[in-house]
């Protein structure tokens, strides 16, 4: 599939993701009387199961059992399942204590941290519009600081582990699907070994009742669907116009985090959030020029 075709049905998919994404917050409110690092468990677990059935009706078993065999892939999937699983749990028990808008924060930051990344780690060259949003970027961060916000951390942990983990995964010699499942797979044992302890003290959620139990497998897919739509969108559209679906998920928390959960916003978030959307409004036009720049060369 080329050309128009393929454009539309990649915005379809990354719509589907980040939509998901969005509204994510909406399902893990329901599980707000489950141990946060339950839910990730649980949810590890479920995704392999998911994963491994779609992976096995694609006929991909082979590409994976060739994956796993390679000491380097598995090596950084190791560290990118450590990545992942530990912002699945900031994420969660984020939600839970009621801090949705530091949640949406720390995804609006991540494409400018991936920006500094690639100039400290990658020594990719910082463009005058990239510099001014970083530097809006950390103004507002530097703002919110100043105002004590205790749930700062929150979104700088999830920014950073985000940043990293999508650093790792693109340097991994792995393919999208295959390298998901390695990470839910290396992180299996340590989610079975916490549910086991939880079940031995008779504090497992699972199995508690009906809706708790269907809720907690439903995980495995919450997890893996926006995953593998994003996978499929990334090789349908230009980076750009991805680059640009990805505010619509931390809007959309926003929206929740302050319409629907009556979370408080703060003159610090507010001018920390200006600062961020400016400087993601610079940032944007800079790369669609960019992309303009290299379509008619």
């Amino acid at each position: 599939m080329s050309g128009a075709p393929a454009v539309r049905r990649g915005v379809a998919l990354g719509l589907g993701a980040y939509l998901c994404w969005g509204f994510l917050p909406l399902f893990f409110k329901l599980l707000g009387g489950v141990d946060p690092v339950e839910i990730v468990a649980q949810r590890v677990v479920w995704s392999v199961v998911l994963l491994l059935v779609l992976i096995a009706a694609v006929g991909r078993l082979p590409q994976l059992a060739a994956a796993w065999a390679n000491p380097r892939a598995r090596l950084l999937l190791a560290a990118s399942a450590l990545l992942i699983g530990t912002n699945w749990l900031v994420y969660v028990w984020a939600i839970n204590a009621a801090h949705v808008l530091e949640t949406s924060l720390g995804y609006f930051l991540n494409p400018l941290v991936n920006v500094v990344m690639g100039v400290v780690l990658l020594k990719e060259r910082l463009s005058r519009a990239q510099g001014i949003a970083v530097l809006l970027a950390a103004a507002g961060v530097a703002v919110l600081a100043i105002g004590a916000a205790s749930g700062l951390w929150i979104s700088l942990a999830l920014a950073g582990t985000f940043a990293t983990y999508g650093l790792i995964r693109k340097i991994a010699p792995v393919e999208s699907l295959e390298g998901l499942a390695i990470e839910t797979i290396l992180l299996v044992p340590v989610a079975l070994g916490y549910l086991g302890w939880l079940a031995a003290g008779g504090a497992l959620a699972f199995g508690s009742g009906l809706g708790v139990s269907a809720l907690l497998v439903m995980g495995g897919a919450v997890t893996a669907v926006p995953l593998l739509l994003f996978a499929a969108a990334a090789r349908l559209l230009p980076y750009s116009t991805l680059g640009l679906l990805q505010y619509l998920a931390p809007s959309i928390q926003f929206l929740l985090a302050t319409l629907a959960f009556g979370e408080p916003l703060t003159l610090a978030h507010l001018i920390c959030f200006a600062c961020i959307w400016s400087g993601l409004a610079i940032f944007a036009a800079d790369s669609a020029r960019q992309a303009r720049a290299i379509s008619v060369r």
